[in-house]
Protein backbone atom coordinates (compact mmCIF):
# COMPACT_ATOMS: atom_id res chain seq x y z
CA UNK A 1 0.00 0.00 0.00
CA UNK A 2 1.27 3.28 -1.05
CA UNK A 3 1.08 6.34 0.63
CA UNK A 4 -0.43 9.68 -1.32
CA UNK A 5 1.11 13.05 -1.81
CA UNK A 6 -1.26 14.05 0.33
CA UNK A 7 -1.72 11.98 3.03
CA UNK A 8 1.84 12.54 3.48
CA UNK A 9 0.99 17.09 3.19
CA UNK A 10 -1.21 16.24 6.02
CA UNK A 11 1.12 14.12 8.11
CA UNK A 12 4.03 16.15 7.87
CA UNK A 13 4.58 19.20 10.19
CA UNK A 14 4.22 22.39 9.10
CA UNK A 15 7.39 24.33 10.12
CA UNK A 16 6.62 27.44 11.91
CA UNK A 17 8.47 30.57 10.85
CA UNK A 18 9.07 33.26 13.55
CA UNK A 19 8.38 37.00 12.85
CA UNK A 20 10.70 37.45 15.48
CA UNK A 21 14.57 39.42 13.86
CA UNK A 22 17.16 40.73 14.89
CA UNK A 23 17.20 44.37 13.64
CA UNK A 24 20.04 46.84 13.74
CA UNK A 25 20.14 50.28 14.41
CA UNK A 26 21.95 53.66 15.38
CA UNK A 27 21.56 57.40 16.16
CA UNK A 28 22.22 59.76 13.02
CA UNK A 29 25.58 60.31 13.58
CA UNK A 30 26.75 56.53 14.25
CA UNK A 31 28.06 57.03 17.51
CA UNK A 32 25.37 54.91 19.18
CA UNK A 33 24.50 51.64 17.55
CA UNK A 34 22.38 48.69 18.85
CA UNK A 35 20.18 45.59 17.66
CA UNK A 36 16.86 44.40 19.08
CA UNK A 37 14.76 41.13 18.62
CA UNK A 38 11.59 42.52 17.38
CA UNK A 39 8.12 41.08 15.87
CA UNK A 40 7.65 44.07 13.51
CA UNK A 41 4.34 42.03 12.07
CA UNK A 42 2.66 43.38 15.05
CA UNK A 43 1.80 47.21 14.97
CA UNK A 44 4.25 49.41 16.58
CA UNK A 45 2.85 52.39 18.83
CA UNK A 46 2.84 56.08 18.17
CA UNK A 47 1.81 58.47 21.54
CA UNK A 48 0.18 61.74 21.54
CA UNK A 49 1.64 62.80 24.92
CA UNK A 50 3.78 66.02 24.98
CA UNK A 51 7.26 64.39 24.92
CA UNK A 52 6.21 61.88 21.98
CA UNK A 53 4.21 64.64 19.97
CA UNK A 54 7.55 66.32 19.95
CA UNK A 55 9.65 64.02 19.41
CA UNK A 56 8.04 61.93 16.58
CA UNK A 57 8.93 58.51 17.73
CA UNK A 58 7.32 55.26 16.49
CA UNK A 59 8.08 52.69 18.90
CA UNK A 60 7.71 49.33 19.96
CA UNK A 61 8.31 47.51 23.06
CA UNK A 62 10.21 44.75 23.84
CA UNK A 63 12.02 42.67 27.08
CA UNK A 64 15.34 44.26 28.31
CA UNK A 65 16.96 40.86 26.84
CA UNK A 66 15.06 41.39 23.56
CA UNK A 67 18.00 44.86 23.85
CA UNK A 68 21.37 45.00 22.95
CA UNK A 69 23.73 48.22 22.99
CA UNK A 70 26.66 47.12 20.86
CA UNK A 71 28.35 50.61 20.75
CA UNK A 72 28.11 54.37 22.12
CA UNK A 73 27.30 54.26 25.41
CA UNK A 74 29.68 56.93 26.33
CA UNK A 75 28.15 58.89 23.88
CA UNK A 76 24.11 58.56 25.31
CA UNK A 77 22.61 60.82 27.68
CA UNK A 78 19.28 60.17 29.27
CA UNK A 79 15.70 62.17 29.80
CA UNK A 80 13.87 61.42 32.65
CA UNK A 81 10.46 63.15 33.76
CA UNK A 82 10.47 64.42 36.90
CA UNK A 83 11.78 61.12 38.95
CA UNK A 84 10.32 58.64 36.70
CA UNK A 85 11.86 55.07 36.84
CA UNK A 86 11.47 55.65 32.95
CA UNK A 87 13.73 57.06 30.88
CA UNK A 88 15.05 57.84 27.34
CA UNK A 89 18.01 57.59 26.15
CA UNK A 90 19.42 60.58 23.56
CA UNK A 91 22.86 60.63 21.46
CA UNK A 92 24.48 63.74 22.90
CA UNK A 93 26.20 64.16 19.70
CA UNK A 94 22.81 64.51 17.13
CA UNK A 95 20.57 64.50 19.52
CA UNK A 96 18.28 60.74 18.03
CA UNK A 97 16.19 59.16 20.72
CA UNK A 98 17.19 55.69 20.12
CA UNK A 99 15.63 54.09 22.61
CA UNK A 100 14.10 54.18 26.00
CA UNK A 101 13.84 51.84 28.92
CA UNK A 102 11.97 51.56 32.19
CA UNK A 103 9.33 49.47 34.31
CA UNK A 104 5.53 49.58 34.02
CA UNK A 105 3.24 46.99 35.59
CA UNK A 106 0.92 47.59 33.35
CA UNK A 107 3.45 46.89 30.35
CA UNK A 108 4.68 43.83 31.85
CA UNK A 109 7.45 45.37 34.21
CA UNK A 110 10.86 46.40 33.14
CA UNK A 111 10.97 46.60 29.08
CA UNK A 112 12.90 48.78 26.46
CA UNK A 113 10.77 51.03 24.29
CA UNK A 114 12.94 50.88 20.69
CA UNK A 115 12.46 53.79 18.54
CA UNK A 116 11.33 52.00 14.56
CA UNK A 117 12.74 55.25 13.17
CA UNK A 118 16.13 54.68 14.28
CA UNK A 119 16.09 50.80 12.69
CA UNK A 120 18.25 50.20 9.56
CA UNK A 121 16.54 49.48 6.69
CA UNK A 122 13.62 49.64 7.92
CA UNK A 123 10.61 52.27 6.65
CA UNK A 124 7.92 52.72 9.50
CA UNK A 125 5.35 54.04 7.51
CA UNK A 126 5.08 50.47 6.08
CA UNK A 127 4.74 48.91 9.39
CA UNK A 128 1.26 48.26 10.73
CA UNK A 129 0.89 51.70 13.73
CA UNK A 130 -1.61 51.93 16.46
CA UNK A 131 -2.40 55.10 18.44
CA UNK A 132 -2.09 55.73 22.24
CA UNK A 133 -3.82 58.18 23.96
CA UNK A 134 -0.91 59.30 26.81
CA UNK A 135 -1.75 63.26 26.57
CA UNK A 136 -4.48 62.77 28.28
CA UNK A 137 -3.69 59.77 30.37
CA UNK A 138 -6.31 57.79 28.90
CA UNK A 139 -3.94 54.61 29.19
CA UNK A 140 -7.35 52.37 30.02
CA UNK A 141 -9.06 53.02 26.42
CA UNK A 142 -5.90 50.85 25.10
CA UNK A 143 -4.73 51.52 21.67
CA UNK A 144 -7.14 52.53 18.42
CA UNK A 145 -6.44 52.12 15.15
CA UNK A 146 -6.50 55.71 14.24
CA UNK A 147 -4.56 58.80 16.00
CA UNK A 148 -5.88 60.62 19.48
CA UNK A 149 -6.32 64.01 19.02
CA UNK A 150 -4.00 66.56 21.00
CA UNK A 151 -6.00 69.13 21.77
CA UNK A 152 -9.57 67.61 24.22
Amino acid sequence: MTQTTETLTKQAPTPTVSPVKTYTGGCHCGAVRFEAQLDLSQPVSRCNCTICTKLGGTTTLVKPSAFRLLSGEESLSQYRLKGSPNYRAFCKHCGAQCYGAGNVAELGGDFCSVNVNCLDNVDPNELPCVYWDGRHDNWAAGPRNAPWPIRA
